[in-house]
């Protein structure tokens, strides 16, 4: 790799900040600083003003209810359908023949479907649902890659009342029947198979599995056609998306929904194991979505967006689905590993599709920095003006290198920061209105009221760790937790009150106000007292020439209670040797202190990673602390951990 990294040095020199070129300031969506004291003045009526965007069948009759918290409610009284305002809400205007959605497959097959079109393939899938039996109030599980029918499924659900839960392709049977089995689910849909790093995934097969672990019947089970495989097919239960969509008709009336009708329900792991079903409601949340997409994305009509994410997670939900499509977007969805055939396939996408605005995670920024900036120097990527960033904190270096050799240091990168649970992004820059600082996550949106609390519940002065706190509601927010209420106040209103969120990551206030998170609280560990945390830790290996990616877990010491065990991935063409690993360890301490120096340094290709790019840190912390793996079938490189274990027995 040859970035140059004193040019990457000389950008993050001390205080150096980055605001928007003059350009984008002036075409953008919102470059008023008055937002923000307008939001905080009035928060009800900002809320309300994004409201009115929507269509309703009855108009609210209040836009917050919080006599009973922290169950929330929004717009209270309003009748709407979150399907209706994604397609048919565009049909009368000049969108009807517009791109509203372009899927790429792996292979390379391309389908672009416009408003109308999608709005057909909706309403007959709508329809097909309904003849199934599936009615308003029903759980329909989609297991299902990412693949157009994902999105048209999730929307004909929203269309007739049914309520989606959307199970990430990539997990195992025992994943599916759990949440299948607490969701009460007896309709599935999923797909023959489906194609990644060139090889087919039976996704059929998986299904089967977690169906006959079910301890109930199921209905039916919807099954898209997509690799062409033979697969196994119980008659009276299976049935093929393609035979029953054929006679279906392209006319579904919207069921009217209430504001506060549950809309989804999102799996998320829990700390004790057992996923948590967050769930979200339907006007609340897509106003949420609507919202943060059009200022934080400032997206424009003629807009190509890309967000990387797979819908199995709420990045897609959000900002793949819900959020591009209610504000009339063209949205790009792919299928298949970024580095297939080639490491260049992301850059290839963008020049060929022209993608204007880039949305991804840091761990992927990340990977694409160990490849090299040639392989994006092989593409026009000019049509780019506007980079995001979602799913961990971004470290600086990183930042920059996104900055410059992907935004070609023209495009604002927007580092949001956001939950599962909160819906929607809540701390991001407006990139027509931020002065950017990298690292950063900077402020938290109009109509949103963070803090960061000690353990008190006392708001700590700028430069210190804490818990990130949500002072106050916000439309978007989770509602519950499936079947669980108790868990759903003691998890997130249980610390400091029930008008208090608590996101369970750790962040601190810089000079400027700007937010930095920190990691989860969890990734925070205690050697002779003294808290470390792992992101400051990952962020210093990274600034060092010869990283290029870093994870730090605390690993017990009879001593210091824990120590920092660091396992490191190198830039391309560096070699591991021992004496590169005593200048990583001197470098970190002349960047945190000597209470940060690592015990262990171990050098590795990778880092086990989920199929959504985050790093499974309990398996790093497990290696060398000789616990048992347990599952690793999420993972998308499960053959890390024996190379790990091996290393970690040399090192």
């Amino acid at each position: 790799m040859v970035t140059n990294q004193s040019t990457i040095e000389a950008l993050l020199e001390e205080g150096r900040l980055f605001p928007p070129p003059k350009e984008f300031v002036e075409q953008a969506n919102v470059n008023d600083p008055q937002v923000y004291e307008e939001a905080r003045r009035d928060p009800e009526g900002f809320w309300a003003k994004w409201g009115e965007e929507l269509h309703w069948f009855r108009k609210w009759d209040r836009v917050l209810d919080d006599d009973d918290p922290p169950f929330f409610k929004w717009f209270v009284g309003g009748k709407l359908n979150a399907s209706y305002n994604c397609l048919d809400s565009h049909l009368g205007g000049g969108r009807r023949n517009k791109a509203a959605l372009i899927w790429e497959g792996e292979p390379g097959d391309v389908r672009v479907y416009t408003y109308q079109m999608l709005h057909w393939e909706v309403c007959r899938f709508a329809n097909a649902l309904k003849s199934l039996g599936v009615a308003k109030g029903d759980v329909v599980t989609l297991y299902l890659p990412m693949i157009p029918e994902l999105t048209i499924a999730m929307l004909a659900c929203a269309r007739i009342g049914a309520i989606h839960s959307v199970v990430f392709a990539g997990f195992s049977s025992e994943a599916l029947s759990t949440r299948m089995e607490d969701a009460e689910s007896r309709f599935l849909v999923t797909s023959d198979g489906f194609y990644r790093r060139g090889k087919v995934v039976r996704q059929k097969e998986v299904a089967d599995q977690a169906i006959d672990d079910l301890p109930f019947p199921i209905e039916k089970v919807v099954v898209v056609r997509r690799s062409g495989e033979l697969v196994p097919f119980e008659q009276d239960r299976d049935v093929w998306w393609h035979d029953i969509v054929a006679g279906a008709s392209p006319d579904c009336e919207p069921e009217v929904m209430d504001a506060e009708d549950i809309l989804f329900i999102m799996y998320t792991s829990g700390t004790t194991g057992m996923a948590k079903g967050v769930v979200h409601t339907t006007a609340g949340y897509l106003v949420s979505a609507m919202a943060t997409h059009r200022w934080v994305f400032d997206i424009k009509d003629r807009d190509v967006y890309w967000c990387s994410a797979d819908i199995g997670w709420i990045t897609g939900h959000s900002y793949i689905v819900y959020g591009p499509l209610s504000n009339g977007a063209t949205t790009l969805m792919y299928e298949g590993a970024p580095d297939w055939p080639d490491k260049d396939r992301l850059w290839a996408m963008v020049e060929r599709h022209g993608v204007n605005i880039f949305y991804t995670a840091p761990t992927l920024i990340r990977a694409v920095m160990k490849w090299g900036e040639a392989y994006p120097r092989e593409h026009n990527l000019s049509s780019l003006r506007l980079l995001g960033t979602v799913g961990e904190p971004i470290n600086p270096e990183v930042w920059v290198w996104y900055w410059k050799y992907i935004g070609g240091e023209r495009c604002p990168i927007v580092d949001t920061w956001w939950q599962t649970e909160t819906g929607g992004i809540l701390i991001t820059p407006l990139p027509g209105l931020t002065t950017l600082k990298p690292g950063a996550a900077t402020l938290p949106f109009p109509g949103v009221e963070a803090s960061v609390f000690d353990e008190a519940g006392r708001p700590v002065p700028p430069g210190s760790g804490g818990w990130l706190v949500i002072t106050c509601p916000w439309p978007g927010m989770l509602r519950t937790l499936w079947k669980n209420p108790d868990r759903y106040i003691e998890t997130y209103f249980g610390k400091f009150g029930n008008r208090t969120y608590v996101a369970w990551d750790a962040a601190r206030q810089d000079e400027h106000g700007y937010y930095i998170l920190m990691g989860r609280l969890d990734d925070v560990f205690i050697v002779a007292g003294h808290r470390l945390s792992t992101w400051e830790l990952e962020s210093a290996l990274v600034s060092h020439p010869a990283v290029v990616e870093a994870a730090v877990v605390g690993v017990k010491h009879p001593i210091k209670g824990e120590v920092p065990y660091a396992y490191v991935v190198l830039q391309a063409g560096q070699s591991s040797s021992s004496r590169l690993k005593s200048k990583l360890k001197r470098h970190v301490v002349q960047m945190i202190g000597p209470i940060a120096r690592p015990d262990v340094v171990v050098f590795t290709p990778d880092l086990p990673k989920t199929r959504s790019g985050k790093i499974m840190r309990r398996l790093l912390k497990d290696i060398p602390e000789g616990r048992p793996l347990g599952d690793t079938t999420t993972l998308r490189n499960p053959e890390i951990c024996e190379q790990l274990q091996e290393l970690v027995a040399g090192s």
